[in-house]
């Protein structure tokens, strides 16, 4: 819980009632590798703060897994839309190592939408973060050549690079496994 505290006050100041109202909305758990934590079909009950670990978020495209979401420990992940709307999920949330997470419950993440100013100021710059990082992506995925998104991926995720399958890796940035062997290859560290 003291990562999720220190995350949100890297972002906004918190006062002690903000704390406390925190730690009384979010749950914590241990989860063991290769866990599921939603499934497509079902409806995504939670947002998660990942305090320690690695979670892989993909889609089953035709049998073929994509990997859209790799995230490392410090950040928040969810199936946003099936959150908010509670409809049924596409994706997939699925820890890769042994992991730690603390969880805010729908009710309780509308009870702090409801009765706090701190949170819809903290939602906003969590979302507004993530577009940022997924139009960064879609850019990659434009301009840079398989090489370079690779290049830029190991520099600013050096934890996932070392950590995370080929197969992961290569499905998050668009390529085939082969491809990136024949990519690492190439490099020297």
């Amino acid at each position: 819980m003291e990562n999720l505290i220190n995350y949100i006050k890297s972002k906004i100041t918190l006062t002690q009632h903000d704390i406390d109202l925190i730690k009384n909305h979010f749950v914590s758990e241990n989860v063991p590798a290769q866990t599921n934590l939603l499934e497509a079909g079902k409806v995504e009950r939670y947002i998660y703060f990942l305090d320690t670990g690695i979670v892989k978020g993909y889609q089953n495209v035709d049998g073929r897994i994509v990997v859209q979401h790799l995230v490392a420990d410090k950040d928040f992940f969810t199936s946003l839309d099936s959150f908010m709307t509670e409809t049924p999920s596409l994706d997939y949330y699925e820890t890769i190592t042994e992991s730690r997470v603390s969880k805010i419950s729908k009710p309780d993440f509308d009870i702090l939408q409801k009765e706090t100013k701190f949170w819809s100021i903290l939602v906003k710059e969590i979302t507004n973060e993530h577009l940022s990082c997924k139009l960064e992506r879609v850019k990659d995925f434009q301009i840079l050549t398989a090489k370079e998104r690779y290049m830029k991926f190991v520099n600013q995720y050096p934890k996932l690079a070392l950590n995370v399958s080929i197969d992961n890796i290569a499905s998050f940035l668009g390529m085939e496994p082969q491809s990136l062997s024949r990519i690492r290859k190439q490099i020297t560290f």
